[in-house]
């Protein structure tokens, strides 16, 4: 009877629905799905509501298919790391061949569909999307260089440009700078995250900063790069999708902003643990907030603008 209860407790468990669904990374995903969102409807050209959700549809499966691709990819050291020991294939529910399958399907069906349902710049800036985070940030820079955030990033911030390619056809100085607003947020967003999950990446011989600089090197990066993303917050206010409202919510949160990364760049390793994890915590936390409050205020600001009282 121990041998079986044993057995039972050890035993791979039989992948279901939502197995398959964390391998698309849905935390992720809603962040893809909510920018590029944002992108397409900030846009001067209007889009049929059918078009729009076929399109959001098919970039929120294209974001989908880059975690699956990631998460086959990185499978080795995600059975390393505490915080990835979970997931669908270090666990055992899910093997490493579906998770490729089901990547590779379904990266192909996003581009294609996104193409017949918009444009060839919109499924082409997808397509684009796919290749640099799996095969630039996940194959290449993950583990081979500390800028691997930084330069991966753009990956992450593409989503936006895709959205108003969705409604344009092409890209602009508003569609840049919204690129380039999660660009600048992803270093010190993921950087906080890595403070507080200690040795996590070290375990893994991931060569996160916090492994090859060190953690007060860190909290210096994460205060630079802190300041030079208020500048691009502000500079999108000015251009023609921002406005009053979205640049009242982008000094409040600016502000917070930069006083949390000063917080944390007041800290030192001399510091009690519990007392360092609490203000990585709490700027991880904000981090979120600062990026889905500004695309919010973008949305506010149309929406005002649509009555005639937004904009400068």
């Amino acid at each position: 009877m121990t041998d079986i209860r044993a057995y039972e407790r050890t035993a791979p468990q039989e992948a279901g629905f939502g197995d398959y669904f964390a391998l698309l990374k849905p935390r992720v995903m809603s962040l893809v799905v909510f920018t590029a969102l944002v992108g397409l409807i900030v846009a001067p050209t209007p889009v049929h509501p059918v078009v729009a959700l076929a399109s959001i549809l098919f970039i929120a499966i294209g974001g989908g298919a880059s975690g699956a691709l990631n998460m086959w990819w990185d499978a080795d050291i995600d059975r390393l790391m505490r915080r990835t020991q979970k997931r669908p294939i270090p666990s055992g529910r899910v093997t490493e061949g579906e998770a490729f399958a089901i990547g590779i399907t379904l990266s192909v069906m996003a581009v294609v569909m996104l193409f017949l349902a918009a444009n060839a710049v919109a499924a082409g800036l997808l397509a684009f999307t796919i290749f640099f985070y799996v095969c630039v940030y996940t194959m290449w820079l993950k583990r081979s260089t500390p800028q691997n955030i930084v330069i991966g990033g753009a990956a992450g911030a593409l989503p936006p440009m895709i959205g108003w390619a969705v409604a344009t056809g092409g890209v602009s100085v508003e569609s840049v700078l919204m690129f380039a607003l999660t660009f600048a947020w992803t270093p010190p967003h993921f950087w906080a995250l890595a403070l507080f999950v200690k040795t996590d990446y070290a375990d893994a011989k991931v060569p996160m900063l916090t492994v090859t600089h060190g953690r007060d090197a860190t909290r210096r990066q994460i205060f630079a790069y802190t300041l030079a993303l208020a500048v691009v917050s502000l500079a999108l206010g000015f251009t023609s999708i921002g406005g009053p409202a979205y640049m009242g919510v982008a000094v409040v949160l600016n502000a917070l902003f930069i006083t949390g990364a000063w917080g944390i760049l007041k800290r030192s390793d001399a510091d009690s643990e519990a007392d360092k994890h609490a203000a990585e915590r709490k700027f991880f936390k904000l981090s979120l907030a600062y990026l889905f409050g500004h695309f919010g205020a973008l949305l506010v600001e149309t929406t005002l603008a649509h009555w005639g009282l937004g904009g400068w």
